[in-house]
Parts: C-alpha cells; structure tokens; sequence
C-alpha cells in the first residue's frame, strides 16, 4: 500500500480540481436522469448486454464523439500556454501530461473507436450480412476498448496522467524519470483496449471472408470494405508487437526487469523499434478506412463508378505491405548509421506512390462527373489539397539526412496533423453524415454542416500551417515555454487562433447534432443521398436483421444496379431469421477487466489476483453456456418491413 498512498495524489492544479467537481456532478446527474427516467432496464436490455453491431458501432461513435472533445481540451490547454512568451497557465510537468495524454486519447480512444463505428455499422450491410461473424466478441472487442479509455482517462483524477509523451519512449517511460503512476495506466490501459482491438481484428477478417452474399466475390465487394478488410489484416499482425511491448514495458516498470533500461543488459531503443513497428502500420489502420469511406462518397456524389477499382485495391495491398517496412524513419537520428537510414528513406518514399495513385483515382472519378456538393462531399473535397500538404512534407520527411533538421520540431507536428486531420478526420466527419441516416433515420442539417465544414478547414490550416515556419526556425515540439527573443510568438499566437477556429467548427457540429435532433424531418426514406452499395438497399434506421431477404450481387455496385438497370436484388421468399441473444458476459467482463487493471497499476496484488479469477471464470461460464440463439418468424419480419415501409427494391 505504500505505493498507492505516494502516488494516489494527482498533480496539484485548479483545473484537475475543477474536472475532479465536474465529473462528479455528471456522474450523479447521470445515475439521477436514468433512475428519475425509469430507464435503467432499457439500459441494461437494449445496450449494455447487446451484441447487434449497428448498437455497437452507434456506442463506438458516441465514446469516438466524447473522446474528441477530451483530446481537444487538451489541444486547446496546449495552443494556448504556447500562444503567448513565458506563459504560466500551464507549468512543465502538467504540460508534459496534458500533451501525453493529447496524443493517446486522440489516437486510440478517438480515431480508432470512429473507425470501428463505421467498420461495425456499415461492414455488415455492405456484404449483405445478418451480423458479424462472432458477434458476443465483437461486444467483448468494444467494452474492452471502452474499458481501457475510463482506465487511461481516470489517471488525471486518481494518480497522475503519464507524462513521457504518446510515444512514452524509455528510458524516459522507466520509473527513474516517471516516478508516478501514469505510465503504469498508460501501459495497461493500452493493453486492455488492445486486446479489444485485436479481436475485432479476427472478427472481421472472419466475417468478410465468410458472411458476404451470395455473388459478392472479393472483386465485387465496395471500396469500405476492401479497405476495411486490409486494415484488419494490419491489425492482426502490428497489434500484437504492442501487446508484446507493453508487457515489457509494464514487467520494467512494476518488477525491475531490465528490458528497456540503459544498464544490466536492458536496451531503450528496443522500445523504439517495438512501438513503430506497431505504431507506422497503426497510420494506415487509421488512413486506409478513412480511404475506402472517401471512395464510397466521391463514387455517391460524382454520380459514376469509382475510376480504377482494381488500382485502388491492389494500392491498398501494397500499402499495407510497405507500412510494416518503414518504421525506422520515426529515429532516423538516433543512431542506426547512413546504410540503415538510406533503405528506410526509399521505403518511405515508395509508400508515397500507392497513396498518390488513390489521389489520382478520386481525381479521375470527379472528372466529368455529375458532382453534387453536400455535406460528406465537401470534406472528401477538401481532404484531397490538404491531405496533399501533409503527405509533401511527410516526404521531405522522409529525406534521412534532411530529417536531421526537420526532427523533433513543430515542423513534425504539422506534418503529421496535416496528415491525420484531412486523412482521418474529415474522414470521420464525412462518414457520421452520410451514414447518420441510416444510423438514426433522419439527416443532419446541410447548411450547418457545411459552415462547419468549411470553418474546420481553414482552421486546419491557420493552427498548423504556421507550425512549419515555427518548427524551420528552431521551435522544438513538446517545450512547454520559450522566450519572446526566440522569435516564436507571432506562430504561436495565429495556431492558437486556428485552434480556436477549429473548437468553434466541432462545437457546431454538436449543435448541429442538436438541431437535427429536434428538427429534422423523419420521412427521408431509405436512400436519401442516391447511393450506389447494398447499406442503403434496407430500410433506415435499420432492422435488428439488416436484410428480411439476403440480396444476391451481380456486379460491383449491385444496389446501384438495381435501382438504374432493374437487377433482382432480393430473390426468394421470407424465412425466419436466426439471431443471436444479448449476453451480460461481455460487460461484466470487461468490467472486471477495469478492476484487473486499476489493481495492476497500483500495485494492490490481491484485487489483482481476484479479478483475474473472475476473468477466467467468466470466459469458463461463456464456453460451457448453451445459448443457440432465437428466430425471428415470417409474421414478426413482415409486420416489421409494413411498419418500416415494405420492400425498398
């Protein structure tokens, strides 16, 4: 225990106090709206024990929405202790755990759960599949995900955020220089959603393999879910290099051993390697989906099939292939040698051609087509020129002896936002209104979407463009203060501005959400954007079955077919649908998971050992459970296709 009272403190600040006040606060007004409601039953029945994957892929979108917003406070905190010389709103240490804790909740508690939204929500519609193939795994996948973001994002308010960076590089990451534990929830957080993620990874693989329908052979599936499916690949192969360095990193840290340390035989760049083996091929599981999501709403609103199918899809396979061969270029200046760097340099310049050819497909698919400016087209539009700023200068980057001046400075920051902003997401964003009728059977305003739209645009712009000249100056990423004689300030101030910008554009977006809400009208139909892939040939939202027929595929756009050129789409008579039942097993267990995880983090062996047995005990109570599911009947699917509005084909 005597390391839990040493580190069970937070670091001492007004606005850690003031979180500390306002989560309680949503806490008790959470429990008091559910229990004044009366909807604690519905909350149990409908959602915490579901394993239907558009409620999954509906919860991975709300905990991507709130993680967004968790990840841009501390943007903000960030751009505004910099936005002025020798500022002290924020000392170092805080500012070492507000930009640690940027970076983590933004890359693996915000984009990734987007992504899963969209890949759990529409993978299954797109293939004309009832659910996923293991479907009480795919809610395991979530809660374990979830479960890992509450046990990263308590450390703030109990112990201490880890401070060593997103990267938490060793020996910096070791207990010599993080002596509190933050980068033990760091550690285990990472390996507890991880796990998740993996298995999701497995799961897809599975069902787009085995689940599409009858006629969809590989070459007739859409581009969201090619791109879904490589990115799973991917996952299977990096995630579990993370597991395995997160393990030793955790086993340095709470048991001495020497993996990562500089003395005793331990090695600090193994860490290095280890991360961006995982983290380089992490870029492209984020990139590669927000990709397939581009080509589905260019190909919708050009009006014609998407330009090259079979280039697209052979440049994601080579994508996916050279992302796990260029991860050295993250260190190019510590030390690996002129050979090394040389190879790695090629690799990443040759990772630039299969990403150019996607920008010339979406180029050629626009040409002379019909386009039609909405919502999700006009992200996907303005992705294309500011995507293409971030990956130029990710190829200077990518220059070895260059990198030694561009390293470790703002100049690096802009790259990579400029990357991951327009490339991930504008991707989200254009995902979350095309597919937010489907989701919820009405559509976002357009006029409010576009205004946001184009304020998070040129936000983008103001925030990181000035960066660069920042950064080729001399400003050195992760200082918390500089001096007015250092020439900084006017940079600082305008990114402070177009962070600002950006607040303003997300915080329309929740408007928007509330207006839409309250406002929008309900009877939108089935296909309200004249879609071309087989998510809108049902009904929206969508029944628990997706399909009361599976649909039979002819072509690449079999959906678009049949509207246009009068192909069947569903053929055959009504059955009974076999379904499988909601299961508390995947939330208590990953609840238990927290525990395990909060024990491991402070040390405290006996809660440790206990929830381990509960773990263990729950996946024995799932394996000799006898639950062969339930069907729906004839009469239950046509008294819901009458509600829902007959056949929409």
């Amino acid at each position: 225990m005597e390391f839990f009272e040493r580190f069970a403190i937070p670091h001492p600040s007004p606005a850690i106090y003031a979180s500390m006040v306002a989560i309680g606060l949503t806490v008790i007004a959470i429990i008091a709206g559910l229990t004044y409601f009366k909807k604690w039953g519905y909350l149990w029945r409908e959602w915490l024990t579901t394993v239907d994957h558009k409620r999954i892929g509906i919860m991975y979108l709300i905990s991507a929405l709130l993680m967004l917003f968790r990840g841009g406070a501390d943007a903000i905190m960030m751009r505004a202790q910099l936005s002025m010389p020798e500022n002290k709103l924020l000392d170092a240490q805080h500012y070492n755990e507000i930009f640690t804790t940027h970076g983590v909740v933004m890359i693996m508690f915000m984009a990734m759960p987007f992504i899963m939204a969209l890949m759990n929500f529409v993978v299954p519609l797109q293939i004309g599949a009832r659910d996923v193939a293991f479907p009480r795994l795919n809610a395991l996948s979530f809660w374990l995900f979830f479960m890992g973001a509450m046990l990263f994002n308590i450390s703030f308010v109990i112990g201490g955020s880890p401070d060593a960076g997103w990267t938490s590089y060793f020996p910096l990451a070791g207990t010599e220089f993080s002596e509190s534990v933050g980068t033990n929830y760091y550690m285990i957080a990472l390996q507890i959603a991880g796990i998740g993620t993996l298995a999701t990874g497995i799961n897809f693989m599975t069902t787009i393999l085995k689940m599409r329908a009858p006629g969809m052979t590989l070459m007739k599936m859409p581009m969201f879910t090619w791109s879904a499916f490589i990115t799973n690949i991917i996952i299977v192969f990096a995630f579990p290099v993370l597991t395995v360095a997160l393990a030793m990193g955790t086993l340095d840290r709470l048991f001495a051993s020497n993996f990562f340390t500089t003395n005793n035989g331990g090695m600090d760049m193994l860490w290095a390697n280890l991360f961006w083996v995982w983290g380089h091929p992490e870029v492209y599981i984020l990139v590669l989906p927000a990709f397939g999501i581009y080509s589905e709403i260019i190909s919708t609103f050009a009006r014609r099939n998407l330009y090259g199918y079979k280039s697209m899809v052979a440049s994601m396979v080579i994508i996916s292939l050279l992302s796990f061969l260029v991860w050295v270029h993250h260190f190019f200046t510590m030390g690996q040698g002129a050979f090394v760097n040389s190879i790695f340099s090629i690799t990443t310049m040759a990772i630039a051609v299969p990403t150019g050819v996607k920008i010339f497909n979406w180029l050629f698919t626009l040409w002379k087509g019909k386009i039609v400016i909405t919502t999700p087209m006009l992200y996907s539009l303005l992705f294309i020129p500011l995507f293409t700023i971030g990956g130029v200068t990710g190829v200077m980057l990518g220059m070895s002896a260059a990198d030694y001046q561009y390293h470790n400075t703002m100049f690096l920051v802009a790259h990579f936002h400029l990357v991951i902003i327009p490339g991930v997401v504008f991707a989200m964003l254009a995902g979350l209104t095309y597919y937010w009728p489907k989701m919820f059977g009405f559509m976002l305003n357009e006029k409010l979407g576009k205004l946001s739209a184009w304020i998070i645009s040129i936000s983008t712009l103001v925030a990181f463009i000035p960066m660069f000249f920042s950064g080729l100056d001399g400003q050195a990423r992760r200082m918390y203060t500089y001096s007015e004689q250092a020439g900084f300030t006017m940079w600082n101030m305008i990114s402070f501005v177009g962070a600002a910008g950006l607040a303003i554009g997300f915080a329309l977006i929740v408007y928007n959400i509330y207006y839409s809400i309250r406002y929008a009208p309900r009877d939108i139909g089935s296909d309200p954007w004249d879609a071309r892939s087989l998510e809108w040939a049902t009904h929206s939202p969508v029944p628990e079955y997706n399909f009361a027929i599976v649909p039979n595929v002819d072509s690449t756009e079999a959906f678009w077919d049949a509207k246009k050129k009068g192909h069947k789409l569903f053929k055959g008579e009504l059955e009974k649908i076999h379904m499988p039942n909601n299961s508390p097993i995947p939330f208590i267990m990953s609840s238990i998971f927290f525990v395990w995880g909060f024990s491991f983090v402070f040390a405290m062996w006996i809660p440790l050992i206990i929830a381990t047995i509960g773990i263990f005990g729950c996946m024995a109570y799932q394996s000799f459970e006898k639950d062969h599911g339930r069907y729906i009947s004839v009469e239950e699917i046509k008294e819901t296709e009458e509600k829902l509005g007959g056949p929409t084909v």
